[in-house]
């Protein structure tokens, strides 16, 4: 505890020993204020100013160090003050008072809760300040409600201190009233039953109603004001109208069909969206043959002969775009129209929040009713305007599925997940493989650890990491491409044959004609979405890449029951989209997965953790397959086996994360994974391995130490034939 805060709570501990020591509890109370009364009136009479000025000071002591006797005192402002002074006296007191109390509880508490429970302030300080205001005026509303505990507790959150006042002063004035007016009848009250009876807190509570129904009524208003200038159908083509056939929209249109809702699914394109055809199933081909050429190039790790790995790239891209032929049944209209869903090939622009008018890829065109619209129109690569750059036919994760010839030297532009992967990929392919990032290592999200195992990886197979290196200019010089960075203020220039950019993703938003709806999108293309993932409109969602924040198949299809729950039936109830175990997988050799918080990401919210890491060099089956490398590192509670994050950086890395996922999700801690039975040998007995190190790290010695003596006892008091023999042994 700082100096500050410890002068603070020994000044508190004083007035209140004070407080009680003076016999302040006897003083404050009903019998003894109806006894003294007129003892009290007349010197009142003749010290007006001093006797309100005096008042109003114990009353804001009172309050603000949360002693009892408040309901006393304010019966006593009408009883000496009148209505008129004693209601302005109690108000703007009782009000000062609190603050106090409020920023005396922020001062002393909110630090620490912060750094032990940062992700559930910082969710408890949106909620405060979206509707902070309506809460508090509810409670303040309902005498029921103590207020000293209201004032503790909005101490602890993020609310501004002129709201906290206001709200209060405005909140409070009922019931203050209702009490200084008692007041002014003293001699009629026998006890506070008398001042507040049922009735009267009946309607106390149902006052407490009004900021909700306030609250109802301007969401209402809002609603209806963002709507002002559209003119709603009477009648709607489908129930949800979907634009997008990639992994958001199609899983939207599946759970859309599947609880029997009319609904269409527009896509300009292929459908399957970037997942299938220009990302995940793509790159996980041509990575499993870059891992097939890596193998036979090092086949005598396994006891065989090395061998010289050759033949046609474009054959490997032909394997690549038969796996995606084999794939695009599942996401293929004729399925998709078996499940109930009307599939449109062709784009979509809004002309109101429920119309659409559809262009057609044959040239037709029509509008489209429906009650509710998601946008699930993907995102693209982001290729960042350097000059000279457009001049090189530059590669992304788009286009690089068309490229036939392999190229001799690739110059990767980016250390992100994408980078990562397709360098590694084309450095076993045999292409000579520089990849440039502007950071200090690569995979920036990550641990710095995870990072320096996969640079040393990337190292080892011949890979030319350019780090704090930044891409300014492109040119050719002498007939040779070549690629002008910035690195320590010098210029470095970097000969290369093709360039791949992979520096992040934008969202697409081009020709939805989003500015006939008033949606500005962000300056990367995607679009803001309220925590329901409505845009703007109570009946217009987004999910996926064009909403953000996460890029992954897997968010996308997440995001989208989201959206289509929402979309269907949001009028009964919307569900907040839930982000707290969303797992990832960079597919690089090896594996990077995670699953919650990372270290740097703890420490930066300052979240309070242990580590417990397991190597992989100690795992049989790793040993057997000649993959002992890596970790796994697992990030727990203080003292508790509640884990709050997790990363395998290591072979089958995604396959062991998710135990760790399930685990999160359903609140399962590390001692349920240690007592579940793994088959020998598995790369997921690991799993079991790493909560095995958490327990060893918390095993209780002092019960260790008497079990010790326990099992030497149960050996017998006498020393043993065997002892005695090796003692003699010892001896000679």
């Amino acid at each position: 505890m700082s100096k500050k805060k410890l002068i603070v709570v020994v000044l508190i501990a004083v007035l209140v020993g004070a407080f009680l020591l003076l016999g302040g509890p006897e003083v404050l109370t009903l019998e003894n204020l109806k006894q003294h009364q007129a003892q009290l009136d007349q010197w009142i009479a003749d010290n007006l100013l001093l006797a309100v000025s005096g008042y109003a000071l114990v009353y804001v002591v009172v309050t603000a160090l949360s002693l009892p006797g408040a309901t006393v005192m304010t019966l006593a402002g009408g009883a000496f003050f009148g209505n008129l002074v004693g209601l302005l006296t109690v108000s703007l007191a009782s009000t000062l008072g609190a603050t106090l109390a409020f920023l005396v509880a922020r001062f002393l508490l909110r630090d620490t809760l912060k750094r032990k429970y940062a992700k559930t302030v910082r969710r408890i300080d949106e909620g405060i300040e979206k509707d902070g205001a309506f809460y508090l005026a509810t409670l303040r509303l309902v005498p029921v409600f103590p207020f000293f505990l209201i004032n503790l507790a909005m101490g602890l959150t993020a609310m501004k201190l002129r709201t906290y006042a206001l709200v209060s002063w405005l909140g409070m004035l009922p019931g203050t009233f209702v009490y200084v007016n008692a007041g002014t009848q003293l001699a009629g009250v026998s006890s506070l039953g008398d001042v507040v009876s049922a009735d009267l807190l009946l309607s106390f509570a149902l006052l407490g109603l009004f900021p909700l129904i306030a609250k109802f009524v301007v969401d209402f208003i809002r609603r209806r004001r963002v709507y002002r200038g559209f003119s709603k159908p009477s009648s709607f083509d489908y129930n949800l109208l979907v634009i997008g056939g990639g992994s958001a929209g199609l899983v939207s249109a599946y759970i859309a069909a599947a609880v029997k809702a009319k609904v269409v699914l527009i896509e300009r394109n292929r459908m399957g969206g970037d997942c299938l055809n220009t990302g995940c199933v793509p790159s996980k081909a041509l990575i499993k043959s870059a891992k097939a050429a890596d193998t036979m190039r090092h086949a005598d790790r396994y006891g065989l002969d090395a061998v010289p790995v050759s033949g046609s790239f474009a054959n490997i891209m032909g394997r690549v775009k038969r796996i995606i032929e084999k794939v695009e049944p599942h996401d293929s209209p004729e399925r998709y129209r078996s499940l109930g869903v009307d599939c449109i090939a062709g784009s979509a622009a809004f002309i109101s929040p429920w119309e659409v008018e559809v262009t057609h890829n044959d040239g037709g065109r029509e509008r489209l009713t429906a009650r509710s619209i998601i946008v699930a129109t993907g995102g693209r690569p982001f290729v960042p305007p350097i000059p000279g750059l457009e001049q090189m036919e530059p590669l992304t994760s788009e286009n690089l599925w068309s490229l036939q010839e392999q190229p001799e030297r690739l110059l990767v532009i980016g250390g992100g997940p994408i980078g990562c992967e397709l360098s590694q990929a084309f450095a076993r392919l045999g292409t000579r493989v520089t990849q440039v990032e502007t950071g200090d290592r690569i995979l920036v999200k990550e641990d710095a650890d995870v990072s320096e195992l996969l640079m040393e990886r990337f190292r080892d197979e011949g890979i030319d990491l350019r780090l704090n290196h930044r891409a300014v200019e492109f040119a050719e010089d002498n007939g040779e491409k070549v690629a002008w960075c910035e690195h320590n203020d010098e210029r470095v220039a970097i000969p290369f044959d093709r360039v791949l950019i992979a520096v992040g993703r934008a969202g697409n938003t081009e020709g939805l004609d989003l500015e006939t709806l008033g949606i500005e999108p962000r300056a990367n293309g995607t679009v803001p979405v309220a925590d329901d993932l409505s845009m703007r409109y109570p009946n217009i969602f987004a999910c996926g890449d064009v909403a953000g924040p996460y890029q992954f198949t897997h968010a996308a299809a997440h995001q989208a029951w989201y959206a289509a729950v929402n979309g269907l039936f949001g009028q009964f109830r919307r569900f907040r989209v839930d982000y707290r175990v969303l797992p990832w997988v960079t597919f690089t050799s090896p594996e990077v997965a995670r699953v919650g918080l990372s270290e740097d990401e703890a420490r930066e919210q300052g979240v309070d953790y242990e580590v417990t890491r397991y190597d992989l060099d100690d795992l049989d089956r790793a040993i057997a397959e000649d993959e002992d490398h890596g970790f796994i590192k697992v990030l727990t509670v203080p003292g508790k086996d509640r884990i709050l994050g997790a990363v395998v950086a290591g072979t089958h890395g995604g396959e062991i994360l998710a135990e760790f996922t399930l685990a999160m999700k359903h609140g399962i801690g590390l001692n349920k994974i240690l007592g579940t039975i793994h088959p020998y040998p598995t790369w997921n007995e690991s799993a079991k391995f790493a909560a095995g190190g958490w327990k060893r790290a918390h095993a209780p010695e002092g019960v260790l130490a008497w079990l010790a003596r326990f099992h030497r006892w149960r050996l017998g008091g006498g020393q043993s034939e065997r002892s005695r023999r090796k003692q003699g042994e010892s001896v000679t």
